[in-house]
């Protein structure tokens, strides 16, 4: 057994497909291409790689990448134990290494400086240079590299160099239709559809404020989460302002929009 094995997804997650994403991923994946997922927060992104992983029967290691992450957090290090200086693969090391899905969440908050390491995985070479260690890791045939970012956060500090999206397919992402996204909060929260219904339509109106006081709308987990205080008994309104509205704003403007909407909808 080898060190992938406990990233093997071994219940299926819950995937509501909004096109033919399923199918384009999967020939992307026969081709071993690298793909990009691009959409806003809480929209799927991160459940569709898991789903897509357990489908394929393929390892998922997933890295949260952060503005303090360096080269060596993400293709491995020297450390000293008590018998001396050993070397510990990364996490893109060791899914290159031995055949695995390695997905890069949130790519832009990263350094670029440290996004550069992941060039010579993404075209014909499909290699992996160790350069403190002096090995090249020629990439399992079963290795593929997923990132994905939010644009609606790019800027000109933030955002991928086109030397590197320009290695990707891509893949854009936006929250589903009603139906869908309603089936999806009922789905994981276990709220009836009717509630669910509404708590999308809440959504909606959060929605339509980005670019006018809001960042960022309610998202599909936000909805979840409302719906799984309101499927544990707690009261309608105060779900839905402690899970959708109070995270994401503290406009005392739009908190007041966002309450009347909920108060219209949970008479």
């Amino acid at each position: 057994m080898n060190e992938l094995e406990q990233y093997k997804i071994l219940k299926e997650p819950f995937y509501q497909p909004q096109d033919d994403e399923i199918e384009m991923y999967t020939a992307a994946y026969i081709n071993r291409m690298p793909v990009m997922l691009k959409g806003p927060t809480g929209c799927g992104k991160s459940r569709f790689v898991e789903y897509m992983a357990y489908k394929l029967g393929k390892p998922l290691i997933t890295v949260a990448c952060n503005e303090d992450m360096s080269a060596s957090d993400l293709v491995g290090r020297f450390l000293l134990d008590k018998e001396g200086t050993i070397w510990q693969d990364g996490p893109l090391a060791m899914a290159a290494r031995y055949g695995g899905i390695c997905y890069l969440d949130e790519v832009v908050e990263s350094r670029q400086d440290t996004t550069v390491v992941i060039h010579p995985l993404t075209d014909y070479r499909r290699t992996l240079p160790l350069d403190k260690k002096g090995e090249l890791i020629e990439a399992h045939p079963d290795f593929q590299l997923v990132i994905s970012y939010n644009p609606g956060y790019q800027n000109l500090m933030k955002d991928l160099k086109q030397s590197t999206k320009q290695r990707f397919c891509g893949f854009n992402f936006q929250f589903p239709d009603e139906n869908k996204e309603a089936h999806i909060i009922a789905k994981e929260s276990g709220v009836d559809k009717k509630i669910a219904l509404k708590l999308v339509q809440i959504a909606q109106r959060a929605r339509n404020l980005v670019g006018h006081g809001l960042d960022e709308g309610i998202s599909t987990r936000l909805c979840v989460y409302a719906g799984q205080l309101i499927a544990n008994k707690v009261d309608e309104k105060s779900a839905c302002k402690i899970a959708m509205v109070n995270p994401i704003t503290d406009d005392l403007d739009i908190v007041d929009t966002l309450n009347a909407a909920i108060n219209t909808f949970f008479e």
